[in-house]
């Protein structure tokens, strides 16, 4: 079987009927390869399904974190803002809604995470991004204080990310290599003991770092 163009992931839900519905959607997706609960976990993403975002999502989302998952997807409904930066912090670099998870959905998100990028529902981050802003404007430019902790050149990288963009149209739109992109990133994410990238804008979101 080949295997090397297709993405490896594990499928956890809440409850057995929505597990049972997300391994079909899957099945049926040629770009991606379903395994069983023993893969290795450096070359898979975990999709997480979930009727809400509470204690028991939270629960499999830090046993699949203890098993060295550092790619996982959750579907859910709705989400509290506050909500979104406890599942990134829990290794979810990508989010979507139920109503929203067609199967193609569901490919990108997979295929985006095992690519290191992540993706969260546009208006959950032009909230969170506007939270962020507001204080800034309001707050510390009146007062003639700034945001310090990361460069303007990191904090215009982790702005492009949370966007939504790939590091190759962050590469693109700043005229930067790839390579220092990703070097970019790698660097804030050692400085602050993060994750990964969607950790590191999380981060710096809550800290009013961008």
């Amino acid at each position: 079987m080949a295997t090397t163009t297709r993405t490896q992931v594990i499928a956890r839900a809440t409850d057995p009927i929505l597990q049972n519905g997300i391994q079909l959607a899957l099945r049926t997706r040629p770009e991606l390869w379903l395994v069983d609960e023993d893969a290795e976990a450096s070359r898979t993403v975990a999709l997480v399904a979930a009727d809400r975002f509470d204690e028991r999502t939270a629960g499999l989302l830090k046993a699949l974190q203890g098993r060295g998952f550092t790619r996982i997807v959750l579907i859910t409904g709705e989400l509290a803002d506050a909500e979104v930066l406890t599942a990134v912090e829990a290794g979810v670099c990508a989010v979507a809604r139920r109503a929203d998870s067609t199967p193609e959905v569901l490919v990108r998100l997979v295929t985006a995470a095992a690519a290191g990028e992540g993706a969260l529902p546009p208006d959950l981050l032009g909230r969170l991004l506007n939270r962020v802003s507001r204080l800034q404007r309001h707050v510390l430019e009146p007062r003639g204080l700034r945001l310090a902790g990361i460069t303007n050149r990191e904090g215009e990288v982790l702005r492009l990310v949370a966007s939504g963009m790939s590091t190759k149209e962050i590469a693109d739109k700043l005229c930067y290599s790839q390579r220092t992109v990703k070097s970019i990133l790698h660097d804030v994410t050692n400085r602050f003991q993060l994750k990964n990238r969607a950790h590191a804008v999380a981060y710096a979101l809550r800290e009013g770092l961008i």
